[in-house]
């Protein structure tokens, strides 16, 4: 789908969806508890969502062969959690998934019973065989925290005792909290990064994720650009890491994303319009997301007539706080916070703004087009040969 955008102005209240890292977590203790209805579920699912929902589904009717479609977290979270559960189980994927590195299983399952073949070196289709042992697993911090996330939930299911020993620093932290904060709630132990085997995962009632920051930071961004929006649901207290982006909106001109990739869109967006040159620094992995979301991001505020530069690893904005964005087309590489990041610079530009593959908002915020328009957003959807 694309989608034309109209200059406007947004005001109303916003409720902001269910954190999406948190339903991956909720659903997969759900599923070790022995039945998926243990997290709550919104109306309105988006992809990744569905993908988990319906992997986890199969995992429950020993069903080992998962299509992963185009959600890393689904595929990341499973592999580990098939490997402690079955002898033998497949994975593949769709659009960009099977570019996504996953050689670090293999080495983190060396000696633990599981053996990881790959037709094409690190990449899907996997296939699994052997069963998961307990221990010391060696692991990466810098690629992905998915890999540490995946491991910790199939920690309990093991025999023994087990720790997960970072060699480099951890990126993404907050989402490691995530989960363990999520294995609590299903009444796992779990101390730093050790957890005690032989565990039972259960709930007396179910899990309920609370809104998701990475989502709000959009309409947080809409607040920057001056629309009167009010956020009517977002927690005081959160383990989620993207909650900082208000505070960054006025704050230092150098921000480091490591811990907070997934913010750069709204970040860049935002700097576009702040006075100075702003560096969003440490954001490699950036380039093994939907999309190169260096790459694309630096597209999107180019279309916008934004001075942007990058390295393997960083963006530089140059800020205007009064200048003018250009009315443009902008390919959003299928990416959904790519999309949401150009709709909200819409609403300020000198004119028409065209959005191609706007229903990538599907994959984490499936009604984000629903609000924005309810917001007073004007967005209309164009058709083929319109």
């Amino acid at each position: 789908m694309n989608i034309r955008i109209e200059p406007s102005n947004l005001s109303g209240g916003i409720c902001v969806p269910p954190s999406k890292s948190l339903l991956h977590r909720g659903l997969f203790c759900a599923a070790l508890a022995g039945d998926l209805s243990l997290c709550k579920l919104p109306s309105s699912l988006s992809d990744d969502i569905r993908t988990t929902f319906a992997c986890l589904h199969k995992f429950l009717a020993n069903d080992a062969d998962f299509f992963c479609s185009e959600s890393g977290t689904t595929l990341r979270l499973l592999i580990p959690v098939a490997a402690a559960h079955f002898c033998h189980a497949r994975f593949s994927g769709a659009g960009r998934l099977p570019q996504r590195p996953l050689a670090e299983y293999r080495d983190a399952f060396a000696n633990h019973g599981v053996t990881c073949s790959f037709p094409s070196d690190g990449f899907l289709p996997l296939r699994l065989s052997g069963r998961l042992t307990s221990g010391v697993f060696h692991l990466p911090g810098h690629i992905s925290s998915q890999y540490i996330s995946g491991i910790l939930l199939a920690l309990p299911l093991l025999d023994g005792d087990s720790e997960i020993i970072l060699t480099s620093p951890l990126e993404s932290a907050p989402y490691v909290e995530m989960t363990c904060d999520v294995m609590r709630f299903f009444n796992i132990e779990v101390d730093g990064l050790r957890v005690r085997g032989r565990q039972r995962y259960a709930a007396t009632k179910p899990y309920v994720a609370e809104p998701d920051f990475s989502q709000a930071a959009f309409w947080q961004l809409a607040q920057f650009l001056g629309h009167a929006i009010m956020l009517r649901n977002l927690p005081a207290h959160t383990s989620q890491g993207d909650a900082v982006f208000a505070t960054l909106l006025n704050g230092p001109r150098e921000i480091d994303v490591s811990q907070i990739p997934d913010l750069v869109p709204a970040l860049a967006a935002a700097a576009a319009i702040t006075y100075g040159d702003t560096h969003l620094v440490n954001a490699g992995r950036l380039r093994l997301k939907e999309s190169d979301r260096i790459a694309s991001t630096c597209d999107m505020l180019r279309a916008f007539g934004v001075e942007v530069s990058f390295t393997d690893a960083s963006i530089t904005i140059c800020g205007k706080p009064n200048r003018t964005l250009n009315a443009c087309t902008i390919d959003a590489h299928r990416d959904h916070r790519i999309v949401m990041a150009a709709a909200m610079l819409a609403t300020r530009a000198s004119g028409s703004v065209t959005i191609f593959g706007s229903d990538a908002v599907a994959k984490s915020y499936p009604s984000f087009f629903e609000h924005y328009t309810q917001a007073g957003g004007i967005a209309h959807e164009l058709h083929l040969g319109t």
